[in-house]
């Protein structure tokens, strides 16, 4: 394998203009894919097309109206809604809201059609119309019918009549990043203009439509921002380390050959970028430093000793080929695990990095060599004294006192590892962006002064068509949002028999001792369809009845639960219908809020599964490589303890994982193993063919691979950290948790690893 490699490296270097011509037009050709690159901007893009409760939900969208929305909340600064002009202000929005584009449907308080009895007919009109004919007592009674009303209190309007809400049902008919782009510019140029012409009243905005267009400019604020950082960080980390402009140089370019080829070839597979995946380029501008560092430390390191530059390149790419060939493969293999993701945009970043690392492999191999041999290099013949000299002392310390370190190594490792299991499976959409994001703001404003952004939606049905006027179904449907209601963690319940128990009084000359539901069949279908007769165009029942009244929707709005008590109330919810009702009313809940509930249980128990995967390959791949069964397993100690003891410490930090964070044992399994291989190889190479001891060997690997472990780590860590300034949590968080889990690695790797390597083998 070595004459191999020497003859391939030679050739590199005698066909040198050939390979940089190559390796520049195969980068040239693959960039050309970034112009291909789509920016995906729907939210449901996290779920898979074969997700249980996506289908489910697209079931429920497609027998009533699309749950897709706009809001604008308004809140005066007189704290109320019913002031003349504050009225005035939201009618006028109201109908203005009409005209925003792919808009089917326009709630609000003003426009809620309200009933009453005048004689034997049933009157339905706006609660608030013609405003200019409204006298004081007019307005204190319209005060009083919606802060009465179920559908409009914590819905549309607050408690404290302080702020209100206009709803606006959004119907994409093929859905597109333009489509969502063109509504989400018309309704923030309505809110400036609403803002500028009324400054006593501020205005928000938020909805699913909003959060989409959220995380498509989050991810092309991520891609414009920390890729440019991410370079500075390297210079300034790579610079101080190597302290060598032209070695600096190097890497930079071999690391932006390397993403730039992957981000191209991306394009053309036609991967689409969203938040998740818009945080390949920076990881592929960390990971592939450490192939170029390994071999550009060595070759300076020979020169140094006073080999010649050509044989130096040639000597360096022979050390580290095997290392620098299994770090790619096993780092590769975390990626491609990430592709059991049940999220896609997971197997985006898993797909992309991969090919990330396959390039900077091939870049580092020759087109580095071809390079260096080419370019006029100012190396000093002299060594680092000083960062020898720590190395020596640490592998002196290692050496003294091994039995000291093991036992302390893991005594914090099952202590960190035990306080991992304290993690909460949980999380939260809504909080994936950071506190400055507008709709971020907008939405916790919602939910702390009207309601809140988590929704459960059940689609309950009769058993035949036209049953929802059946008078058992209504009193089962009436007992179980009843239920609802009285749950600690319901806010609001949208529901079809409180408009029955309505429209039932109203016809009984709006007697209150009415107000409760029909006992007849034939009345409750006669009190719908003369209430269906009397809505105006677009405030039908589509939201609430299917077409053939054989089922309806209930609304539950629920506090700012987090994923695990989301699933719990939908548990809670089933259980109780099972137990109640008949089994043509046993429903499970649906609505976006509900997919990411279980999303992120079921990914964590995949990715876990994932890693394990992965580890076997990873352990199968050392222990051929290495041809020694007892190093290959051993040595798996301290590659599988950092992800453990990060999520110790997380748990410390945090104490919540959520769907980003699952996917880190298993993009930081491949990554924690490279130091490891590299520490090895070099270890094994100075026993098996120089035959030095044990303390020989450690000495020898801590001296000649150390200096390259520690820069890497640094880039590494400095990489990740760069993830934690974007305002799209689940990567700052997965960025943190990463550099955490290097760092410890790091540790490991000089501490645990080599004493491992003293305990199984003989100082001979």
């Amino acid at each position: 394998m070595n004459e191999l490699i020497h003859i391939v490296i030679s050739k590199t270097i005698v066909y040198r203009w050939w390979i940089i011509i190559a390796c520049s037009l195969c980068v040239i050709i693959s960039a050309i894919g970034i112009n291909k690159i789509n920016i995906d901007s729907d939210l449901r893009v996290f779920f898979s097309k074969d997700n249980p409760q996506l289908q489910q939900l697209e079931a429920l969208e497609k027998t009533f109206t699309k749950s897709e929305n706009v809001i604008f909340i308004i809140a005066p600064k007189n704290n109320d809604l019913f002031d003349r002009e504050n009225l005035g202000v939201i009618k006028a929005l109201t109908e203005a809201a009409w005209q925003v584009p792919f808009s089917i449907r326009v709630n609000s308080i003003t426009n809620y059609q309200h009933t009453l009895a005048n004689a034997d007919e049933l009157v339905v009109e706006d609660l608030v119309d013609d405003i200019g004919t409204l006298s004081d007592e007019d307005l204190i009674r319209k005060k009083q019918i919606a802060l009465s009303e179920p559908a409009l209190i914590n819905h549309l309007v607050s408690k404290d009549s302080a702020v209100s809400v206009i709803n606006i049902i959004i119907n994409f008919t093929d859905k597109k990043p333009a489509d969502v782009s063109s509504v989400t510019d018309y309704c923030r140029n309505l809110r400036d203009q609403f803002n500028r012409d009324h400054p006593d009243i501020n205005f928000y905005l938020t909805g699913s439509v909003l959060f989409d267009a959220a995380f498509s400019e989050v991810g092309q604020h991520d891609m414009a921002t920390l890729v440019p950082l991410m370079l500075c960080v390297l210079v300034i980390t790579i610079g101080l380390s190597l302290r060598s402009f032209m070695a600096t140089f190097l890497i930079l370019v071999v690391i932006v050959m390397a993403t730039g080829t992957a981000m191209g070839l991306a394009g053309w597979s036609g991967i689409s970028i969203n938040p998740a995946s818009a945080s390949a380029p920076t990881i592929i501008l960390t990971l592939a430093v450490a192939d170029s560092v390994h071999i550009l430390t060595m070759m300076y390191r020979l020169i140094a000793q006073g080999m010649q530059r050509q044989l130096a390149i040639i000597e360096s790419v022979k050390f580290n080929f095997q290392a620098v060939l299994l770090t790619s493969i096993t780092t590769a293999t975390g990626f491609l695990t990430m592709n059991y993701s049940d999220s896609p945009p997971f197997h985006d970043l898993g797909n992309i990095v991969a090919m990330g690392i396959v390039a900077a492999f091939f870049y580092s191999l020759f087109f580095l060599p071809a390079l260096l041999s080419v370019l006029p290099l100012r190396i000093e013949n002299k060594l680092n004294h000083r960062q020898l000299n720590y190395l020596r002392l640490l592998a002196n310390f290692v050496i003294q006192y091994k039995n000291g370190i093991l036992v302390l190594t893991l005594m914090m490792a099952i202590g960190l590892s035990y306080s991992a299991t304290q993690n909460r499976l949980n999380d939260n959409w809504i909080k994936y962006f950071s506190e400055n994001i507008k709709v971020r703001v907008a939405t916790d404003y919602l939910e702390e002064h009207i309601s809140g952004s988590d929704f459960i939606e059940y689609s309950v049905s009769s058993g035949k068509p036209h049953g929802i006027s059946e008078p058992e179904f209504l009193n089962n449907l009436e007992n179980y949002v009843q239920w609802l209601r009285n749950h600690p963690s319901v806010i609001h319940v949208i529901t079809l028999t409180d408009l029955m128990k309505k429209l039932n009084k109203n016809l009984h000359g709006d007697d209150n001792n009415w107000y409760k539901l029909p006992e007849q069949k034939d009345l409750a279908a006669q009190y719908l369809l003369l209430y269906e007769m009397s809505l105006p165009y677009g405030l039908d029942l589509n939201n609430l009845i299917n077409v053939d009244k054989s089922a309806t929707r209930i609304l539950v709005t629920v506090k700012n639960l987090g994923t695990k008590a989301l699933r719990q109330l939908d548990k809670e919810a089933q259980s109780w219908l099972k137990t109640n009702t008949p089994n043509y009313m046993h429903t499970q809940g649906s609505g976006i809020s509900i997919v990411w509930a279980y999303l992120s249980e079921r990914n964590i128990i995949n990715m876990l599964l994932a890693a394990f995967g992965a580890l076997i390959v990873i352990s199968a791949i050392m222990i051929i490589a290495l041809r020694r069964l007892d190093i290959g397993v051993l040595s798996l100690l301290p590659n599988i303890l950092p992800a453990f003891m990060a999520f110790g410490i997380w748990a410390v930090w945090s104490g919540e994982i959520g769907l980003g964070l699952s996917v880190v044992v298993s993009m930081t399994l491949g990554i924690v193993v490279d130091d490891s291989i590299h520490f090895i190889s070099k270890y094994l190479r100075a026993r098996e063919k120089s035959h030095m001891t044990s303390n020989e060997a450690i000495h020898h690997t801590f001296s000649t691979v150390g200096p390259a472990m520690w820069i890497t780590t640094v880039a590494l860590v400095a990489g990740f950290l760069v993830l934690t300034v974007s305002d799209y949590r689940m990567t700052a968080d997965m960025g943190l948790l990463s550099a955490i889990t290097v760092s410890i690695a790091l540790v490991m790797d000089f501490l645990l690893l080599p004493v491992i390597l003293l305990k199984i083998s003989k100082n001979t």
